[in-house]
């Protein structure tokens, strides 16, 4: 209880990922043969017990050639962290505070999404978002887009009127099943237009004549948290997302959002789980 398991294959490796659903992963990968790797080993047994929610897994190397290989590792210790059978980050060396850092990013990302996401089948996206190429048009100096990327407090406020335009990038192509949008105030956002994967972000000229992917109308009680769907079909390939509010529910000149999220999954989890049919099943061909 509280130590990390020990992967004895290939197959093992992806029940226990599967398993893990929508929890952290980190993956150990080292070998015995490996100092640095026998070094770090007692601290890393020790994660387990710190961080409870998330799934801790050790894979050596010349027992697990197969799922070494497939994961890209060539050095050890090498560590990958994953999210719903996603690679999400890495770190390679026996750097234990840099990799208890990036255990707490990950696991607060869980947390602060409340744990298990709201929408059945679809994580939150947050650890997706490049924030530092996300930007606004109109926000309040202190209160950025930033600060509604979180559910840490804070929130983004617009700056001259009531109008707001958010550019929202991924580190990689995503399916967008749907979106909060919550406000405490009274000032949240009502009517909403989205647009995708624009070359650059849209001016207000653009945003009020050009046609959207979708429009929404935002009520109160979506603004309590309650996620919005979207035209599935019409998010499938996403690598980054607009959105317009043109106006906010009293109709004053700030518009406030508290928290934006935004639930759906990375498209290269179907890509893993088809390379895991092929590795399974050697026999079968396409």
């Amino acid at each position: 209880m509280g130590l990390a398991t020990v992967i004895t294959g290939e197959g093992h490796f992806q029940g226990e990922m599967a398993a893990a659903g929508t929890k952290l992963v980190v993956v150990d990968f080292t070998a015995t043969w490996c100092p640095p790797c026998q070094r770090i080993a007692p601290f890393f047994e020790q994660l387990p017990a710190k961080f409870p929610r998330a799934v801790f897994l050790k894979v050596d190397v010349d027992t697990c050639a197969e799922t070494a290989a497939a994961q890209g590792v060539s050095a050890m210790p090498t560590f990958i962290f994953y999210r719903n059978k996603t690679r999400i980050d890495r770190l390679q060396g026996a750097d234990s505070a840099t990799l208890e850092n990036k255990v707490r990013q990950h696991y607060g990302d869980e947390s602060t999404a409340g744990g298990d996401s709201p929408v059945a089948g679809h994580m939150d996206l947050a650890t997706f978002i490049l924030k530092g190429q996300c930007e606004s048009l109109n926000e309040a100096d202190d209160h950025p887009l930033e600060h509604c990327l979180s559910a840490q407090g804070g929130y983004m406020e617009s700056d001259c009127d009531e109008q707001l335009i958010m550019s929202i990038t991924f580190n990689q192509a995503v399916k967008i099943n749907s979106l909060m949008m919550k406000s405490a105030s009274a000032n949240g956002p009502k009517n909403v237009k989205l647009f995708i994967n624009q070359p650059r972000t849209l001016d207000f000229d653009m945003a009020m004549s050009n046609q959207a992917v979708q429009e929404l109308l935002v009520t109160k009680e979506n603004l309590e948290g309650t996620p919005i769907p979207l035209r599935f079909v019409k998010f499938q390939n996403v690598l980054n997302i607009q959105i317009f509010i043109k106006d906010n529910q009293v109709g004053s000149d700030v518009t406030r959002l508290d928290h934006l999220a935004f639930y759906g999954s990375p498209i290269n989890t179907t890509n893993m789980g088809d390379f895991k049919r092929v590795a399974g099943k050697k026999g079968e061909s396409h």
